[in-house]
């Protein structure tokens, strides 16, 4: 039974993610843990999915402490107290999508080798796996510290730069992000001036995702407002966007590339997935650059197995090792804030080199992945060289095509950066896939 894509276990609630489900992965869960800390973000099912996860880990033995409505890295930062952390979200997707991520206490999730313990219990579950006496079934607490503990950790890392002299927008997307960030920022000394701070789990103000096509009213109140420069997070604000004094949408590789220079000593080490821009390794010449599979838990991994400086992607996952293993959308807007301080974010932008970069989807059910991503491998094999750590990637000459299943989402995503002539490359990827679906 394969639960976990490139993000936790995630889909469609209550046909993909089900009470039933959530109840397994708790009981599988307890019974190899002795605590754990759960928390959620605003979804609609958000709290059905943790009262079943809860039952699960109690019914197992496992005690539980629950810190409420709170962002992702704020549950990770949580879980350095417990054996284990538990998180119900959906990240980016959609209000439908629901789903579950489980966290070590180092910051890190849960790396291939425990999601498939997981997987090998909760395919078992129903039959083998004991329910304690009545006498030695786990308590429940709860917590209200996390989020005062989780800025206290972050204020203490970056400096503050009071009085206020950076103006900052902040589209919250009406996510997790909207218990925490607002807060901080205005405590490190921003005048801070918030959009879609309300927790909604509908998230009726845009699409969770933090990306260009969803920010269009953020870009617009940068410029009205004359602010320093726009800030955007997911629906539970592992992710951070941002949006430079002009208005204009940083990409995700520009974002890499700037948290890099400074982060990552002369010499150092950059991890980054299969679809990272060339404007990375470009940028970062005296830098060893490490391609991992698309997921934050597999940059996790090879950031501690490699003590690298630095990682993230381009979605707009960034992790900083020195405070945690976990994308942490509030330290990387606060960083952010320190490095604009001193340089405007479209100077450093400019200071980039720019490829021309398409990105899109074809929607491919998930059944038929496999035999489409068979032919994709097979035919692009013939334009230069492959790299198959995820999805299939070429190297050419002047760019390279990188064709891979989503792991949370019915898709195939494509993606071409070139120096010349990108779209004709992207429409051989599209075409192959189209090919493999007919």
């Amino acid at each position: 039974m394969k639960l976990f894509g490139s993000s936790g276990i995630r889909g469609i609630t209550n046909k993909e993610v089900t009470v039933d489900l959530a109840l397994k992965v708790g009981l599988a869960l307890g019974s190899s843990k002795e605590s754990a800390v759960i928390g959620r973000d605003p979804r609609i099912a958000g709290e059905m999915i943790e009262h079943a996860l809860i039952s699960g880990m109690v019914s197992a033995g496992c005690d539980v402490v629950r810190v409420g409505l709170v962002t992702t890295p704020t549950l990770a930062h949580a879980a350095r107290n417990y054996d284990c952390g538990v998180m119900v979200t959906a990240s980016h997707n959609t209000s439908e999508y629901v789903g579950i991520k489980l966290w070590n206490p180092d910051g890190m999730a849960f790396d291939s080798a425990q999601q498939e313990d997981i997987e090998e219990a909760v395919a078992v579950a129903a039959a083998d796996l004991t329910h304690v006496e009545w006498n030695r079934i786990g308590n429940v607490t709860t917590d209200s510290n996390a989020v005062r503990e989780h800025s206290e950790m972050i204020l203490s890392n970056v400096k503050q730069i009071k009085p206020a002299s950076l103006r900052v927008v902040l589209d919250c997307g009406c996510g997790a992000g909207g218990t925490i960030t607002p807060y901080l920022l205005r405590e490190m000394g921003c005048d801070v001036i918030t959009l879609n701070a309300q927790l909604d789990g509908y998230f009726p103000a845009r699409n969770p995702e933090p990306n260009d096509a969803n920010l269009g009213l953020l870009k617009k109140a940068v410029v009205q407002f004359d602010a320093d420069l726009g800030i955007a997070q997911d629906g539970d604000a592992d992710r951070m966007m941002a949006v430079d004094e002009n208005g204009v949408f940083v990409t995700g590789d520009e974002m890499l590339a700037i948290f890099a220079g400074y982060e990552c000593k002369a010499g150092g080490m950059l991890v980054v997935p299969v679809d990272t821009s060339m404007i990375v390794d470009d940028a970062m010449p005296e830098s060893s650059v490490v391609r991992t599979r698309v997921g934050d838990v597999y940059v996790a991994e090879e950031i501690k197995r490699t003590k690298a400086d630095f990682g993230g992607e381009p979605s707009g996952s960034w992790i900083f090792p020195r405070v945690s293993y976990c994308p942490d959308g509030i330290y990387a807007a606060a960083r952010l804030i320190e490095i604009v301080r001193d340089t405007g974010l479209a100077d450093l932008r400019q200071r980039l080199p720019q490829y021309p970069t398409k990105r899109g989807t074809v929607i491919c059910d998930n059944d038929k992945k496999e035999s489409v991503m068979n032919m994709v491998g097979s035919e692009m094999g013939a334009l230069g060289k492959v790299t198959d750590i995820d999805g299939v990637r070429v190297e050419m000459d002047d760019g390279w095509l990188l064709v891979r299943p989503s792991g949370t989402e019915p898709k195939i995503r494509i993606t071409a950066e070139a120096r010349t002539g990108v779209d004709e490359l992207y429409e051989i990827g599209e075409n192959i896939v189209k090919e493999g679906l007919a």
